[in-house]
């Protein structure tokens, strides 16, 4: 039995103490803030409850094998799953709406032929058919095993199956998520339906790899599903599960340092007044770290570089008067009236808050989430530059375009609460609340993350910020890629 030291209660920590606890190792988690969870949190005031965080999850089938991985209760009988239907309700920019059915490609080819006109349907659908063998092609290697030593074949080799398109007399292909919506969909509200999910990710489809088409596959193909009582629900299930499997927790406990000697880990540092026992030294045989951890040795020479420039997001939560109409989608994603300037000013050479940003609407209709059935929950929210400071008139933006798919909006609001990017730091520990997006093939591997073994022997890294990489799924991965490698060792190749 080995001691193990996990930095951190994030997800993707979550999911590796518990899968190592289940094989019969001694852990012990060490997370600077009072909670478990990371980014996944709850805010609750006056009987209404809202994520902070993730509010939609994807491939739920991860937090089924972690249960099913960890104990004979399955996940099903800790929280209840909701599959969203629709998937999610679209306001293009010239006003036109489209609802997609959830994990039915007949069905969204249908509507969206009835609302964008006919054809449109069908050259979404051959589009998902190329992303699911461009998501065929790189499931394994980006999401099941370990990131390959020879990764680069991973970061120069684009796996999208591009169609051929003559321009300026060459024939080329596309090799960007915008290329692929100008010149395969060449349809403007089909190509904002696209960079729409490289855009919630914080990636810029002018520079996304068109292998970014796995984004909005796997919502496709596994459907968009939705916890009951909030996304909170399901951290809470996992922080349980941990502490059925005997994992032990210290809440207000900073690691300062991982401790090495002869070129392993040995254990890490607290800082003085830390938890219990402050500034002390903990031994252990392991040490899970969060990938690109500020001052930890977490990686060798001529490794992944941690993804750089990623954004960070402006939340408004708001309490409204009235119930949520029968019928309302969950997820209403309102699309800008000026993408170019949305892009230009979150990727741009001089970044700054957008002035008229895609804003993404959640009205849950669950009863858990307020005081009574005459009153609703919504949160906005939009993508902002990491470190950004927005104030009142983007929080004004978020609202105006919010109106676009709630009209009643500003009568009905009884209070609001602002969550910013400095938000996101404080909880996550982030630079200014970067938020990690999943690892894409191609684009010379900058969208690659850190492997989660590293330089120092021992020494591993779980969560958004190292291998596979941002997201709930992507988090719970790297918890069973990381219990794989410790348990198995160098030899592991993933789940078979």
């Amino acid at each position: 039995m080995a001691r193990i030291a996990v930095i951190g209660a994030g997800m993707g920590a979550l999911a590796t103490a518990a899968r190592l606890a289940v094989a019969g190792h001694r852990v012990a988690v060490y997370e600077r803030t009072d909670t478990y969870g990371g980014a996944v949190r709850r805010f609750e005031r006056d009987g209404f409850g809202f994520d902070t965080g993730p509010g939609l999850l994807t491939l739920p089938a991860v937090y089924r094998d972690l249960f099913v991985k960890t104990g004979k209760e399955p996940l099903e009988d800790r929280v209840e799953l909701v599959q969203v239907d629709p998937s999610a309700r679209h306001v293009f920019a010239d006003g036109t709406e489209v609802s997609l059915p959830n994990a039915s490609r007949a069905g969204v080819v249908s509507a969206l032929d009835e609302a964008l006109g006919s054809g449109a349907g069908q050259r979404w659908g051959d589009f998902l058919v190329r992303a699911r063998e461009t998501w065929d092609r790189t499931r394994r290697p980006l999401l099941e095993e370990p990131l390959w030593p020879n990764w680069r074949v991973l970061a120069d080799r684009e796996p999208y199956p591009a169609v051929p398109h003559k321009r300026l007399l060459r024939t080329r292909r596309a090799g960007t998520l915008a290329e692929v919506g100008a010149w395969e969909l060449r349809e403007p509200r089909l190509a904002a339906l696209l960079e729409g999910h490289a855009l919630a990710y914080g990636l810029d489809p002018r520079t996304a790899p068109a292998s970014a088409a796995v984004l909005p596959y796997m919502e496709h193909a596994f459907g968009t599903w939705y916890v009951r009582g909030g996304l909170r629900e399901l951290a809470r299930a996992v922080y349980e599960r941990c502490l059925a499997r005997g994992v032990e927790f210290v809440f207000g406990a900073e690691v300062t340092r991982v401790l090495e000697k002869d070129g392993r880990a040995t254990g890490v540092e607290l800082a003085q007044g830390a938890g219990s026992g402050g500034g002390e030294v903990v031994d252990a045989d392991f040490v899970v770290a969060p990938g690109g951890a500020a001052g930890l040795p977490l990686r060798g020479e001529g490794e992944v570089a941690p993804q750089q420039g990623l954004p960070s997001r402006l939340t408004v939560l708001l309490a409204l008067r009235g119930g949520r109409p029968e019928g309302t989608a969950h997820r209403t994603v309102v699309h800008t009236e000026d993408r170019a300037g949305e892009l230009e000013s979150l990727f741009g050479a001089a970044p700054g808050v957008p002035a008229r940003p895609t804003v993404t609407v959640l009205r849950p209709g669950d009863p858990a989430l307020v005081p009574d059935g005459d009153h609703e929950a919504v949160t906005l929210s939009a993508v902002v530059p990491a470190g950004s400071q927005p104030g009142e008139e983007h929080v004004e933006a978020l609202l105006r375009a919010a109106e676009r798919a709630v009209p009643d909006l500003r009568e009905r609001v009884l209070w609001r609460e602002v969550r910013t990017p400095a938000d996101i730091a404080e909880e996550t520990g982030a630079a200014g609340g970067a938020v990690p997006a999943p690892a894409l093939a191609a684009a010379g591997g900058r969208l690659l993350h850190p492997a989660n073994s590293t330089g120092v022997a021992g020494l591993f890294t779980a969560g958004g910020w190292s291998h596979p990489g941002g997201g709930l799924p992507h988090a719970g991965m790297s918890g069973a890629l990381v219990a794989g490698l410790v348990v198995e060792g160098p030899e592991f190749r993933g789940s078979q």
